[in-house]
């Protein structure tokens, strides 16, 4: 007899057989069928294996075709626990959801209206989020892509209260620089003062403790959902309860890593789902994937099929509707000076070489070791002094040469234009992929007031000047505070400082797309008058691997564009004549991005 269960410690399907069904036909076929549809199993000892559910549940019409084929009766030949059955319903159910919706399903403005002024929903919603929360209404789990500033938040907070029941509770998994955003617009959303998020932190045995109090508002970081999966799935979430994921790209690995894995464990258990970002697709197409399986993992999906998927359950406000002033790009080309040139052609070569015997081995830890040796690449473009501590560089003689003529022509740069625009009144962003830049930047421009953030700088009360939210404050309000240097991967995430600055500067860029997106709405986004100018400047060295970053993010983002639909993601460039004048991740370089450097270095560095 096969049996399928419902381990709830574990939240897998447990699917055991007895030794008398050891050489049935439909046993090897059953296992083929899993192994072919959804995660791999694990087998435990001889008669068992063991998968996420939510991986299962997208492999269910595979199970079922091998059942009728070898014409198995659910009594006789197998037989479904009671927990294993409701979660197949409501999977079936979600499925059946899905398969019925289209664009053109939505719920109406008075009633989405009716059941917020019901629930003492205070705010006043534009007629973008009333067309997007009517539309996601409509559907157990949703997408709201919608740019910054366009109100995500508001839109999911009205979602949750027109889908609720009674007894409805909302965890959101977002960055945990983006918990202060969630407190501030639930508190700005409702006529209840008394409501508030619990932050689900501290270590297991305080998480335990919060959770025991039942709370109805939760906030988990990603990186504390990996420590505790079990506690959060046991009594966070149930099939009363929402869960939101904020900054929903964060999970574009898949069940590859923790991250991924420990929300997609969640996948099949709430009552609604909804995912967010600005920016989900940073890398490619594949990155739509684990973000849709998170909200129907009962229907089978890969990159071939994924964007029609998405585009029937995702809603999206452009930067054209919210009419923003305009936002004017210019790129600063520069020369290196010879002796950089010279030690630059010879470490790209070196690259070069590697990669292209790497490539033909494969492998994901092939292209993170590809993705460090260009990353080494962008530093030495960016300033080559970031090299100087490198015990491992075997050029010292010729990098010595290079350091002896000065910073390099980028830093040189970005310094001289940031104080041309503090002397000229105005506010000034400067990023950088590395720490060591960022930190270097803010040091030699200490006298116009700079702070800097970078993944080291902690989190805390906005008084105390040395917290992420200190410096931001003094950013924002002090008139001698006239630069902030960061480094998206930290700093690109729940920050807006439209209100005071209007002029952005990057040092270097890394190729991942939403870092580079995210961070350019720092700067500009709603509530912008009409007539402000926002000036992005892109400083790159001629002929070098700065120019491959920008093909690729031209390339990834107008991939994006075209399946959200949203032309005002495309960049152009205006020209500008400059010639007078451990942060970054190299796991983001696809080996796309990899291949478009390889191109680049045989052709001489023009790409």
């Amino acid at each position: 007899m096969l049996n399928i269960d419902y381990g709830s410690g574990t939240r897998e399907a447990v699917i055991t057989w007895g030794e008398s069904d050891d050489d049935a036909p439909w046993r090897l076929a059953l296992l083929r069928a899993l192994a072919d549809e959804a995660e791999p199993p694990t087998f435990e000892g001889l008669r068992e294996v063991r998968l996420p559910w939510w991986s299962f549940s997208a492999a269910r019409g595979a199970f079922l075709a091998v059942a009728k084929g070898y014409q198995l009766r659910i009594g006789e030949h197998f037989q479904v626990s009671p927990n294993a059955a409701n979660l197949l319903k409501r999977s079936t159910g979600a499925a059946s959801s899905f398969a019925a919706s289209s664009v053109e399903c939505r719920v109406s403005d008075a009633e989405v209206a009716d059941k917020l002024r019901a629930a003492g929903f205070k705010r006043i919603l534009s007629a973008h989020q009333r067309r997007n929360v009517g539309r996601m209404a409509f559907m157990p789990a949703a997408a709201t892509f919608s740019v910054p500033g366009a109100g995500k938040t508001t839109e999911a907070l009205a979602y949750y209260l027109v889908r609720r029941s009674e007894k409805s509770r909302l965890l959101v998994i977002a960055p945990k620089n983006a918990f202060a955003a969630w407190d501030e617009q639930l508190a700005e959303c409702f006529n209840d003062g008394g409501l508030g998020f619990v932050r689900l932190e501290g270590g297991r045995d305080r998480i335990a403790e919060l959770l025991d109090a039942s709370p109805k508002f939760m906030l988990v970081s990603y990186q504390q959902l990996m420590r505790v999966p079990d506690l959060i799935a046991n009594a966070a979430v149930d099939e009363r309860s929402f869960v939101f994921l904020d900054e929903s790209h964060r999970i574009k690995s898949g069940a590859a890593k923790q991250t991924a894995r420990s929300v997609l464990g969640l996948a099949h258990i709430p009552e609604g789902k909804l995912i967010l970002s600005g920016t989900p697709m940073p890398q490619s197409v594949e990155d739509l994937v684990p973000q849709f399986q998170f909200l129907y993992p009962e229907v089978k999906v890969n990159s071939d099929s994924v964007v029609d998927f998405i585009r029937r359950v995702y809603v999206r406000t452009t930067k054209a509707e919210l009419d923003l002033p305009e936002l004017r790009h210019v790129r600063i080309r520069l020369m290196m000076p010879s002796a950089q040139k010279r030690l630059y052609e010879l470490m790209r070569s070196e690259v070069a070489r590697d990669a292209y015997q790497a490539l033909s081995i494969g492998g994901k830890q092939t292209l993170r070791a590809i993705g460090r040796s260009v990353a080494k690449l962008l530093q030495f473009v960016s300033n080559p002094a970031l090299l100087s501590s490198d015990l491992s560089f075997s050029h010292g003689d010729l990098l010595a040469d290079t350091l002896h003529s000065g910073d390099g022509p980028k830093v040189e740069y970005v310094l001289r234009r940031a104080r041309e625009l503090v002397h000229s009144g105005s506010k000034v962003l400067i990023w950088s992929s590395f720490v060591r830049n960022v930190e270097y930047l803010a040091a030699r421009l200490d006298d116009l007031g700079a702070v800097y953030i970078h993944g080291g700088v902690g989190t805390g009360d906005d008084e105390d000047d040395d917290t992420r939210e200190g410096k931001i404050r003094r950013f924002k309000e002090d008139g001698n505070t006239m630069v902030l240097v960061a480094n998206p991967a930290a700093a690109s995430e729940g920050i807006s400082l439209h209100s005071v600055c209007h002029h952005a500067i990057y040092l270097d860029r890394s190729f991942n797309a939403a870092h580079y997106l995210q961070s350019e709405d720092r700067i500009h986004r709603f509530g912008l008058p009409k007539d402000q100018l926002t000036t992005v400047e892109i400083v790159e060295c001629e002929s070098s691997i700065d120019e491959t970053v920008d093909i690729r993010l031209r390339a990834k983002i107008g991939r994006m564009a075209e399946v959200l639909n949203d032309p005002g993601l495309r960049i152009e460039w205006q020209s500008a004549d400059a010639s007078d004048d451990e942060g970054y991740e190299a796991s983001v370089m696809s080996e796309e991005d990899i291949r478009a450097f390889l191109s680049a270095a045989t052709n001489g560095g023009e790409p």
